[in-house]
């Protein structure tokens, strides 16, 4: 079985936004929820939850951004 880039979902008081995706974009994430119920054996997830941990991860991963942030942090450099 191929695993999967997402882990198990964590619950944090959650920022309310309201978005508009692509019909394409929404069915992926259905099926994506459907795929991480079957790998982790329960049922399938709220296709909506996975949108944060996703762009967590993207955004953890981007090593230009990354390095942006640092160097954004420098000392006697504006936040």
């Amino acid at each position: 079985m191929t695993k999967l880039k997402l882990g198990p979902l964590t619950e944090e008081k959650p920022v309310r936004i309201t978005i508009d995706l692509p019909g394409r974009l929404h069915r992926d994430l259905i099926e994506y929820a459907e795929a991480l119920g079957r790998e982790s054996g329960r049922a399938s997830t709220d296709p909506k939850k996975l949108i944060v941990p996703m762009l967590e991860r993207f955004i953890a991963s981007d090593r230009g951004f990354s390095a942006a942030r640092r160097g954004s942090k420098q000392p006697g450099k504006p936040v």
